[in-house]
């Protein structure tokens, strides 16, 4: 069993705004620390061979200027790779193109700080499910490393799997992480209502009750 509430709360969430050359783009930032130094969080987040232990099986040539794909799912150009700090990633799904970017920050006691940023344009998908649309998955991810980190091995299929996301915990899970996007959400100054409404469908389509 998966202690949901204690695994929410662990985690920090932001939204923001940034500007590009092509406009304004929103920002959605996860970050928690982990008992774990920081060379081993890197060789977790940037291994091809640890990286499917807690999100995806990944393909290609995971090096500064590289082109990666995760199985299933976003693939992408390494753009900026600083070891073991930080690296940024184009991240190209559903023919749209956002980015992502990973830092790791030392804390007391041997510990890491993961954040993870993703940037955005605001279209109609975010203006109908918000910041949950992506940022319930990267919560998803952060357990998924967080149960990787604690154990050394790979994540259960009964853990973290698709029947996992379905079940009782996973959908309280997914129902939790929304509400704390849309707290997040109206934090940065969105309309309190919306943000919670953007949230409800983005909840009910990850749950299957949309």
């Amino acid at each position: 069993m998966i202690e949901v509430s204690g695994q929410i709360t662990a985690v920090r969430r932001r939204v923001g705004e940034r500007v590009l050359e092509a406009g304004t783009a929103k920002t959605v930032t996860v970050s928690r620390v982990y008992d774990a130094d920081v060379e081993d969080v890197w060789d977790a987040v940037t291994s091809a061979e640890r990286i499917p232990r807690w999100f995806l099986p990944v393909s290609g040539d995971l090096r500064e200027g590289g082109r990666f794909q995760f199985e299933g799912n976003a693939g992408g150009v390494i753009e900026r790779c600083d070891p073991p700090k930080s690296y940024a990633a184009t991240w190209e799904y559903g023919g749209q193109v956002s980015w992502v970017e990973v830092r790791l920050v030392p804390e007391e006691g041997g510990r890491t700080r993961f954040e993870l940023e993703h940037i955005a344009h605001v279209d109609d998908r975010w203006d109908e499910f918000g910041p949950a649309a992506v940022g319930i998955g990267w919560d998803m991810g952060v357990l998924g490393l967080s149960l990787h980190l604690e154990s050394g091995r790979a994540r259960p299929a009964a853990e973290m799997g698709p029947q996992w996301a379905m079940s009782d915990e996973g959908k309280e899970f997914t129902r939790l992480s929304g509400e704390a996007w849309a707290a997040a959400d109206a934090a940065s100054g969105a309309d309190e209502a919306s943000a919670r409404a953007a949230a409800e469908r983005t909840i009910a389509a990850y749950t299957g009750a949309a």
